[in-house]
């Protein structure tokens, strides 16, 4: 695997750093291959639960790399429906972050913008340090956006505030960010990462089959009508129900202890 992807476990937490920080980590051809395959690996991996995502350095993602798109390298003779396809399958780590039965958290470390925008909003929580700063990005670099990006800050901030975002590319602030709900919390630099493998800690601890079932229902909430997100939501609540970990759940409640889940 590349060195631009660094991967680490610690029990039911995985960590994926990004790192070529002599670049705020922007994307090329190796860094988003060497995501794909990491990203596979962590869904195929039963004992991930939580996948923590942040960047070496000063950046979290400062999106493509535009000495990459100068010295030709994102382009190519292929026909435009080859390059499409390309495109999308890189665009499948996004999916990956969203869709997967892991919960994912951006840990935003530094400048988070176009397509590494796109990363951050496809996780479930992202959490930012103070000094990080945000933009779409794609405007001023001549490109519509990709990975995902308007559909997820749109669903994050509304239609209105993601239109004034991608429209106008301004840069924007941690607490910016935090006020608009694009992070949950703007944190001091130096405890960015205590805070974020606190709240990792706190989910790996959880009941593992009623978390995947909670992102399930949440997923749910964006594509399906109520009537039929309550027929899953039914559905799953009561298989939780059935489980030891449900039973678990309350013996800890009564006994005033910290319940310990199995995954059954």
């Amino acid at each position: 695997m590349s060195d631009t992807v660094l991967y680490e476990t610690d029990g039911a937490v995985a960590t994926i750093t990004l790192n070529r920080p002599d670049r705020l980590n922007a994307m090329n051809k190796e860094l988003i291959a060497a995501m794909v395959e990491t990203l596979e690996q962590v869904a195929s991996d039963p004992a991930i639960r939580i996948l923590i995502l942040t960047g070496a350095g000063r950046g979290f993602c400062a999106g493509g790399d535009l000495a990459g798109f100068a010295d030709g390298e994102f382009k190519s003779e292929q026909p435009i429906e080859t390059r499409i396809a390309e495109l999308r399958q890189s665009m499948r780590t996004s999916q990956r972050l969203r869709e997967s039965s892991f919960v994912s958290i951006a840990a935003i470390n530094g400048a988070c913008a176009g397509a590494g925008l796109s990363w951050a909003l496809a996780c479930d929580l992202r959490y930012a340090a103070k000094s990080a700063k945000f933009s779409t990005a794609f405007l001023n670099a001549g490109l519509s956006g990709d990975f995902g990006g308007t559909f997820s800050l749109t669903q994050i901030v509304g239609t209105a505030k993601a239109r004034e975002l991608y429209l106008l590319s301004e840069r924007f602030t941690a607490d910016d960010a935090a006020r608009l709900g694009i992070v949950s919390e703007a944190v001091a630099d130096e405890s960015l990462m205590s805070h974020v493998r606190a709240k990792a800690q706190q989910m790996a601890d959880a009941a593992p089959i009623a978390l995947g079932c909670i992102k399930q229902n949440l997923n749910d909430a964006t594509r399906l009508s109520m009537v039929e997100a309550m027929d899953h939501e039914a559905d799953r609540h009561s298989r939780c129900g059935t489980t030891d970990d449900n039973t678990e759940a309350a013996k800890a409640f009564l006994e005033k202890r910290k319940p310990v889940f199995h995954g059954r």
